[in-house]
């Protein structure tokens, strides 16, 4: 049977979804006007919440509410998101006299938002509304109103939710961000709210978090011969030994690298003591070092791995790029 179906050509498809991305950016543009003396209002009702702050919004706005709620609690601004319609139905003793709510409707006239807006008033919590019709219930009952209206959405029939969705997540972020900023919230702040993460992983683990200790502790005398200390690697396995004096002080390390350029040099393992060939005034690291930050010295200087030491010199650690992976930091 045949198909209606107009095929398409990849030209075609590429053609549609570039003019998508040119109506919404023109409607982004548009925003930029509306960035003033209500957006500065709003922040500081936000910033001064004693409460949390509490999104709602019915459909593809809830959605989008959703992902500001999300995105203001990870950046220092304690949100989350309720369902309108399950505010009517006793959720909304979620919401206390401290909070403040934002309320997401494009139309302004959401009837599960219309309808807690009396509950809210009642109780004195302030609402911020982002409408797209600012002659709309919600906008005019609001305490600030913020214009996230659109001329156009991106849908050919103009009516899937699409440039109006947007330009809702760009104001919500707007917001974060400008939050974020007046709260001094730091990159150290937002990994604590994201431990689980790569970048929670990168500014929260120390290099003590990661580093062998004690009896794992790859490490020999001055007075160690070669062998001896190609037997002390071998048994902890990290690709290198550290050479210490009688104080566990840091004299040298002997690393994979160091034996390659040894047995070129035809020297008896068996003879020699590893105080002849280890690498003097090796680099070391600290305890409390981001992870991270070393890193890119390893990158940088081709090296596998690290001594950990303490403000004296002695060997409290060590470490090599295995270990890196491992902690997820890379």
């Amino acid at each position: 049977m045949p198909s209606n179906r107009k095929t398409r050509t990849r030209h075609d498809f590429q053609q549609l979804g570039l003019a998508v991305i040119k109506t919404e950016l023109a409607e982004i543009n548009a925003l930029q006007t509306r960035i003033n003396a209500d957006f500065d209002h709003a922040c500081e009702l936000l910033l001064n919440c004693k409460g949390r702050i509490v999104v709602t919004g019915m459909g593809k706005s809830g959605h989008i509410g959703g992902k500001i709620a999300a995105t203001l609690a990870s950046t220092g601004s304690p949100a989350f998101f309720v369902h309108p319609g399950e505010a009517s139905h006793g959720d909304l003793g979620m919401i206390t006299k401290n909070d403040v709510v934002i309320a997401l409707s494009n139309s302004g006239n959401t009837a599960e938002i219309t309808i807690i807006i009396p509950i809210l008033k009642r109780f004195g919590v302030p609402l911020i509304s982002m409408t797209g019709d600012k002659n709309s219930i919600l906008a005019t009952e609001a305490n600030i109103n913020l214009d996230v209206g659109v001329s156009k959405e991106a849908c050919p029939h103009d009516l899937a939710p699409t440039s109006s969705t947007t330009v809702a997540l760009v104001m919500g972020d707007a917001l974060a961000v400008a939050l974020l900023q007046a709260r001094g919230f730091t990159a150290e702040d937002f990994a604590l709210s994201h431990p689980g993460g790569a970048l929670g992983k990168r500014l929260l683990l120390h290099v003590a978090d990661i580093m062998h200790t004690g009896e794992r502790i790859p490490k020999v005398s001055e007075s160690a011969t070669v062998s001896q200390a190609l037997l002390e690697m071998s048994k902890k396995g990290l690709g290198m030994t550290a050479i210490v004096d009688a104080q566990n002080k840091v004299q040298g390390i002997y690393t994979d690298g160091d034996l390659r350029r040894s047995l070129d040099k035809n020297i008896n393992v068996h003879e020699t003591t590893i105080s002849d060939v280890m690498t003097r005034n090796c680099r070391t690291t600290n305890a409390v070092e981001l992870a991270a930050s070393i890193v890119k010295i390893m990158d940088d200087k081709g090296i596998n791995g690290f001594l950990v030491t303490d403000d004296d010199n002695k060997l409290i650690g060590a470490f090599n790029m295995h270990d890196i992976l491992r902690a997820g930091i890379v």
